[in-house]
């Protein structure tokens, strides 16, 4: 089969595509004919080696999937050939063919399109997990949401779940076409961060007194100034850190406004922690991905994917994330879906 093989740590444009082994079939696992993967900034720091996982060389990077399962192993229950579905995956989804455990795999509606289903296991389950579980953000209705990177995966995600649960939802982004975004996904207001300080427009929008909770995937300068305008007794949870700067957190602002900052790591629930504890959290995920595929078809959801590569073309599809063009998510297409699509 084909894949993006990384027998190095190294920068993503070194990698080529090569003919790699199909990977094995453990118990527990189920194999896939990989019609959509997931290209996000974080692919670009694992294959570096500057992730906080790393995979064993040589590995197939890429951990979000869809597809068809093409043959299960002993102990799998909940799926059979045939099924369509999407994954998150240790490693492995930048090929056409990959393995996925039974326990971080769902089945998918039937009105689903497979390069769709990708900004549901991450960019939407972790927005779902900042906003929703109670140990995070648990934003309520009729509170303010203050959502940066808005046109981002997780951002649109962040956007639109904010507006199910009855959120006023404050968006910022870089450009008119990126605001123009946001508003279409349900954003109450959206700000550009480049016209100036975002801090003094939150603080107009919300007759100064801040806002409730704050979902920060950029950092850096973006954090700090976020820390200005929340609501006494407010939230914040930084969700990654694009602008390439992990930020200090003054503790003396955490106390004055009894701020609560929230990190949340996705990938522990998925099994990518040493002590590997997916099963133990295996019905809290299957119960949030129910509950956003119930979203999706009653028309709640609108995943956003702004642009689609064949698998040879994963360079391109890099460069379009890391350049920061991208508005939604980008994905990687292949076998029937690239037919369909005309990749």
């Amino acid at each position: 089969m084909r894949g993006v093989l990384v027998e190095e740590w190294t920068e993503f444009d070194k990698l080529q595509l090569a003919e790699c082994p199909n990977p094995m079939l453990q118990p527990g696992q189920m194999r896939i004919k990989t019609q959509a993967a997931g290209v996000s900034f974080a692919t670009s720091l694992i294959v570096a080696g500057k992730y906080q996982r790393k995979p064993p060389l040589p590995f197939v990077p890429g951990t979000e999937v869809s597809g068809v399962v093409t043959e299960v192993a002993d102990g799998v229950t909940r799926f059979q050939v045939g099924d369509r579905v999407a994954s998150v995956i240790d490693w492995g989804g930048l090929a056409e063919e990959t393995v996925a455990f039974e326990v971080n795999t769902f089945k998918i509606p039937d009105s689903l399109e497979f390069h769709k289903a990708i900004c549901f296991t991450n960019s939407y389950g972790t927005s779902y997990a900042a906003l929703v579980w109670p140990h995070l953000l648990r934003l309520e209705a009729g509170q303010t949401l203050l959502v940066h990177g808005a046109a981002g995966g997780v951002g649109v995600a962040a956007v639109e779940i904010g507006k199910i649960l009855g959120a006023n939802v404050i968006a910022t982004a870089g450009s008119a076409e990126k605001l123009d975004i946001v508003r279409s996904h349900g954003a109450d207001h959206a700000i550009n961060y480049r016209d100036g300080p975002f801090r003094d427009q939150v603080l107009d929008l919300t007759n100064g007194r801040g806002v409730d909770a704050i979902y920060d995937p950029v950092g850096g300068e973006v954090f700090e100034q976020s820390l200005r305008c929340i609501a006494p007794e407010g939230r914040i949870m930084p969700v990654g850190f694009a602008a390439g700067t992990i930020q200090q957190i003054p503790a003396n602002i955490l106390l004055v406004k009894n701020i609560t900052v929230c990190g949340l790591n996705m990938g522990y629930y998925m099994g990518w922690s040493p002590d590997d504890v997916r099963d133990k959290y295996g019905d809290r995920l299957a119960a949030m991905m129910t509950q956003l595929f119930a979203w999706f078809d009653e028309g709640h959801l609108n995943p956003r994917v702004s642009a689609t590569f064949a698998l040879p073309d994963f360079q391109q599809a890099m460069a379009l994330v890391l350049g920061r063009q991208a508005q939604g998510r980008v994905a990687l297409v292949m076998n029937e879906e690239a037919a369909r699509l005309g990749k």
